[in-house]
């Protein structure tokens, strides 16, 4: 959601900028655009198109210069218009570039009209630049560090003037920002990802950070204004993540990555050990008596998947939050539970803010589950497992949300093992069945041909039902997810047994109703479920494991998967769920990668 690029430097920084662009668009935005300083006059490029419309106007109008930020903007204040698109300037003397949500903006904005400032957009970004402009007396550094004091809200920002032609000023609270640092330049970027190919060495910066940015240094005040170092790291994973290969789509490229990202994700060991979470994991899991999972989307449902693992394997109480809902409610806090907060990026702002509320509650027992080693999720907890997906661009999640739910299990297999559920026996065989996993997994994937015939029908309903049950009714609730983001076909997901208690009204011959059907306990229920179904007239989409004995018939079309998988089927399962979504939005001509309406990495609450 939204991305930043800026760079100083002693060439035309324009293709930087224009490339860093093209790296975020996977986040998804609206609109976009650069500026540069060129020959002390503020110049710059916005479309309400893609980034190649703006590359080509760059180019047609001759936009060069050696400073310079550059924005995707994903709509919040303001509709998707060019006068709202950034970067956003002040009296041709401030160019600055915003993503977040500044929540006084209001107020700001009426202080600032009554100084004379005049408001071309309707965007919060504008206060911003305004309230800079307003406070600058010569120290760009000195007028964000006022600034940003009176900002409420979560934001990051990147802003240069017309009379400091050799100074990026950036600064972030709650939303991240990441330097970069070349050889005689400097970057800036809201996510590393951005800046790859230009600087594999980052400086991470910390919440309340304000870093003065010219060729050769970086200089960075904290939250109170004082002086310090950070870290810089060396992160060379981004090399080839971008490239598209031989696949249509980064999603299906990506589903096709799973078994080597799951491969990536379990580590090389004999045993599942408290030291897979962090050095100090042992210690942390001592005494807990329950989980508080943490989560947003498609790793929400991964919790719940989880859940049923917790609970059955484990015999641990498991709650499941929504991170936006969670911290506006009370609850009770409970100091032995483990908190464990998923996101892909780690920097989802509202599992973010669950996280911090967890704490200020008094919650010390913290573990992330992530896919991005540097994020703030990982930086704040006490524990982190790391999930090796590799970068993920498609905006609907796959391959991080499998391997999420490798990590899960093994957190449960190791609390078992500690809490004496799981006997040794036990532990080898779960241990033999993540090591066949990537093998299952590419056994499923043979089954795209049969998934695209199915596509093909798909493609011109509007609705459609999920149903599962036990563990597999999250994988349902993925499946219907998968589908509405990127198909943008209406699907809802339901426990098989509910059907009765309302959504069967809704079903008809026009309304097919996906059934995800293992051979486990609940499948003979499932099946009377089916039935209730085929008896209105439904038309079923199953798949089902090979030894369920449900076969193809009126109203029944059947898919079979390989095996059956016991604790881990669910991410056997999830796979033709992806599958499915992605031909029906390719079937229907979507734009798979970059859904209308929808961001990557929710930076924003």
């Amino acid at each position: 959601m939204c991305g930043i690029v800026g760079a100083v430097a002693q060439r035309n920084i324009v293709p930087v900028l224009i490339e860093g662009l093209r790296r975020l668009e996977y986040r998804g935005y609206d609109s976009c655009g650069v500026a540069v300083l060129a020959e002390k006059t503020l110049r710059r490029a916005r479309s309400v198109s893609r980034v190649a419309h703006l590359a080509a106007e760059a180019q047609t109008t001759h936009l060069t210069g050696d400073i310079g930020i550059a924005h995707t903007r994903w709509a919040t204040h303001g509709a998707p218009v060019t006068d709202n698109a950034h970067p956003i300037f002040s009296r041709d003397t401030i160019a600055l570039v915003h993503n977040g949500i500044i929540e006084n903006y209001e107020a700001l904005r009426e202080a600032l009209q009554a100084q004379g400032y005049e408001f071309i957009s309707q965007t919060d970004t504008e206060v911003i630049a305004h309230l800079i402009h307003s406070l600058y007396n010569g120290d760009l550094f000195s007028a964000v560090r006022a600034a940003v004091r009176q900002l409420h809200g979560a934001f990051a920002i990147a802003v240069f003037s017309r009379d400091e032609p050799h100074y990026i000023v950036g600064a972030r609270q709650g939303s991240p920002l990441v330097v970069g640092v070349g050889d005689n330049e400097h970057f800036l970027a809201s996510d590393a990802l951005a800046l790859a190919g230009s600087t594999e060495r980052f400086i991470f910066l910390e919440e309340g950070d304000v870093v003065q940015l010219s060729r050769t240094t970086a200089r960075i005040a904290d939250h109170t204004g004082a002086i310090v170092e950070r870290e810089m790291r060396t992160v060379t994973a981004y090399g080839s993540a971008v490239e598209l290969g031989p696949y249509r789509h980064f999603m299906q490229k990506e589903i096709f990555e799973q078994p080597r990202a799951i491969a990536d994700t379990l580590p090389v060991a004999e045993a599942f050990t408290p030291a897979h979470f962090g050095a100090q994991a042992e210690q942390v899991f001592e005494g807990i008596d329950s989980l508080l999972i943490l989560a947003c989307g498609t790793s929400y449902y991964a919790g719940l998947t989880a859940k049923y693992w917790f609970e059955s394997m484990v015999a641990l109480p498991t709650q499941v939050e929504i991170a936006s809902e969670y911290r506006y409610r009370d609850s009770v806090p409970n100091p032995n539970s483990l908190v464990v907060v998923i996101s892909q990026s780690g920097e989802t702002a509202d599992t973010l803010a669950a996280l911090k509320h967890a704490q200020a509650l008094g919650h010390t027992r913290t573990l992330a589950i992530c896919n991005v080693a540097t994020s703030a999720m990982v930086r704040q907890t006490a524990l982190a497992f790391l999930t090796h997906a590799g970068t993920e661009i498609g905006v609907a999640s796959t391959k991080a949300f499998t391997t999420q739910l490798v990590a899960l299990f093994m957190l449960a297999v190791t609390l078992g093992k500690l809490r004496g559920r799981i006997a040794a026996h036990t532990e080898e065989i779960y241990l033999k069945q993540l090591r066949h996993l990537p093998v299952a997994l590419n056994h499923v994937l043979a089954l795209e041909p049969q998934i695209i015939a199915w596509a093909d029908q798909f493609a011109s309903k509007e609705n459609a039902l999920f149903l599962g049950r036990g563990l597999h009714y999250p994988i349902a609730l993925e499946g219907a997810l998968k589908l509405k983001e990127i198909s943008y076909i209406h699907a809802e997901a339901y426990p098989a047994g509910e059907l009765k208690h309302g959504p069967l009204a809704l079903v008809t011959r026009a309304m097919p109703v996906v059934t995800v059907a293992p051979n486990d306990a609940l499948l003979e229920k499932l099946k009377s479920n089916m039935q209730e179904v085929r008896a209105r007239g439904g038309e079923l989409y199953v798949f089902a494991d090979a030894d369920t004995r449900i076969v193809n018939g009126e109203g029944l079309h059947v898919i079979r998967l390989p095996e059956h998988y016991g604790w881990l089927s669910p991410i056997l399962h999830v796979i033709p769920l992806q599958l499915l979504a992605y031909h029906t939005a390719c079937a229907r001509g979507t734009d798979v990668d970059k859904p209308r309406n929808l961001a990557k990495s929710v930076t924003v609450e």
